[in-house]
This record gives structure tokens, C-alpha cells and sequence, in this order.
């Protein structure tokens, strides 16, 4: 056995361990693994599939508290997905590759890969496939805490992130740029400043041996997706007390609970950069007895 066979076969047997704790430091999932499950939008159709990484239609999904899902959304050539909508949770799709239509409340809107969108509260959307290869989407949601009330955005929220500048983000070193691609309504720095309790969705890309310097969230949940490249996953704390490292590689995703270490090292050594697609949502906190 290779030792880098052996060294992704012990990261596996400890995400299978801490996948058995009540409340995981992180999870991981790998996406070419995650078995496909019938969904709100691919029930009762054909050439759709969704795979649920994170969140509904996973076994663990009570183990996140602000993610409503995160899941790749597959429609084949020719094919179209159910159109749903839903009271209480905001929406993100990510075009990982392919051309397809979005289908927004009374719009068809043509998209492509590294599109991505806001989807508000209560609209009707969809996603159809009018080419000739598959379209590939990544759908996040987002839990609307009970009394929050969120404003329809007057129009579709859309970009692509091939159109976003990279920027230094202070306190992660010199060695990683980041594309801030989507914030909250409040945002002044983001690409895009649409979501209620997504507070941030970017991409970095890494130097070859850079890294963001692990930290972690006193007040949000993340996501990690490995969209280029290779390196080390950091998610939690090991045996050792220091700092968990994990392999990783493209189709990796990993959650991180709040408060838990995080942070990415490039496993590059030549030219090749590393990126990561990353989105974070603010925890529901309790709220104090009399507080509005």
C-alpha cells in the first residue's frame, strides 16, 4: 500500500470516529462516495440527482444548527428539476461545471460555470439542462431563525466568480488571496450583499505550501469545498491536542462547528495553485429571556 493510499485510509477511519460522537468537532464527506437521495427537487423526475453531503437527507443532519443543507445537484442533458420553495430557508447555488437554465419565480435565466446566486426566502427556483452535457451545482441553504423576518431582494442577486478580484484578507498570512464572492445585506466588501444569515461565501487560492493560517468562529458553522488541488484539511483538534490535519482533495468537503479549529494547508509544490470554496452562516444563538 502507498503511503499516500494509507495516509487518506487513516483519514477516513477518523472522520468514521468522530462521524460516531454525539457532537462532532467536524465531519467530512467526499462527494464521488455520497450516495444520491430523493430530494424536493428531484422527486418524480428523471436525469436529476442530489447528494446530500451536510444537512437534510443526511444521517447527521440534526448536527448542524445553521445550515439548512449542502449537497451537488447533478441534471443530466435534456433534464429539469422539480421547482420548490421554502418558507424559512435562504438559498445559494454554486455552478461547478456545465451550462444550464436557472429558474427563478417567472424567469428563465441562462447560467454557467462559476455562476453563482442568492435564491431568497419563499421563491419558486429550479434548474433546467437545454445542452448536450451534464450541469453540476452546488446548493446550500440556510436556516431563517424563528421571528427573523427577511426582505425579497428587488431582483436576481447574481455573478460569476471568474469576475471577482482576489484580495488579501487581513490575518491569513501572505501566502493565500481570497475572492469575497458573497456577504449580507450589510456587506461593503463583498461581491454581492444579499443574504440574511450567510454572512460569507468566497473562494482562496492558495500559494504552492501556503496557507490561511488556522483559526476558528466564535459566532458560525463552514463549509469547506476542495475545488482545485490537494493539501491538508485542518478540522478540529487531534489526538495530540494540536491542530487536526487531514488529506484532502478535489470532491472534499468538510464541516467545522462553531468554535472549532480551521484552516487549509497547500499541498502544491511546484506552480499549481490550490483553491477552496468556503461559506460561512451566523450560529442561532439562543436568544436571552425578554430579548427581541
Amino acid at each position: 500500500m502507498s503511503k499516500i493510499r494509507l495516509k487518506y485510509l487513516v483519514s477516513g477511519l477518523a472522520t468514521v470516529f468522530l462521524a460516531l460522537a454525539a457532537d462532532p468537532t467536524y465531519m467530512h464527506r467526499y462527494f464521488p462516495l455520497v450516495s444520491p437521495a430523493e430530494d424536493d427537487l428531484t422527486f418524480r423526475t428523471h436525469g436529476v440527482t442530489y447528494q446530500p453531503a451536510f444537512g437534510a437527507d443526511d444521517a447527521q443532519a440534526g448536527q448542524l444548527k445553521s445550515i439548512a443543507r449542502y449537497g451537488l445537484l447533478t441534471v443530466d442533458p435534456k433534464a429539469v428539476t422539480r421547482v420548490v420553495s421554502y418558507p424559512a430557508e435562504e438559498q445559494i447555488y454554486y455552478v461547478l461545471s456545465g451550462n444550464g437554465v436557472l429558474v427563478y419565480g417567472g424567469q428563465r435565466v441562462p447560467v454557467k460555470a462559476d455562476d453563482y446566486m442568492y435564491l431568497p426566502v419563499g421563491l419558486e427556483h429550479g434548474m433546467a439542462n437545454e445542452s448536450d452535457a451534464p450541469v453540476k451545482v452546488l446548493v446550500m441553504g440556510f436556516r431563517i431563525p424563528k421571528g427573523v423576518t427577511v426582505k425579497p431582494t428587488p431582483k436576481l442577486m447574481m455573478a460569476n466568480s471568474g469576475d471577482v478580484p482576489y484580495v488579501k484578507v487581513e490575518g491569513h498570512g501572505e501566502t493565500v488571496h481570497f475572492k469575497l464572492l458573497m456577504g449580507t445585506t450589510a456587506s461593503k466588501r463583498d461581491k454581492l450583499a444579499a443574504a440574511s444569515q450567510m454572512v460569507s461565501l468566497f473562494i482562496m487560492d492558495f500559494e504552492p505550501g501556503g496557507t490561511n493560517i488556522p483559526h476558528h468562529h466564535e459566532m458560525a458553522e463552514e463549509i469547506y469545498y476542495i475545488l482545485r488541488g490537494h493539501g491538508d484539511m485542518v478540522a478540529g483538534g487531534g489526538l495530540d491536542g494540536n491542530e487536526g490535519r487531514h488529506p484532502a482533495r478535489v470532491g472534499d468537503t468538510y464541516f467545522i462547528r462553531l468554535n472549532a479549529t480551521v484552516g487549509f494547508y497547500s499541498g502544491s509544490r511546484s506552480g499549481e495553485h490550490d483553491e477552496v470554496l468556503a461559506v460561512r452562516s451566523r450560529y442561532p444563538f439562543p436568544k436571552e429571556q425578554g430579548e427581541e
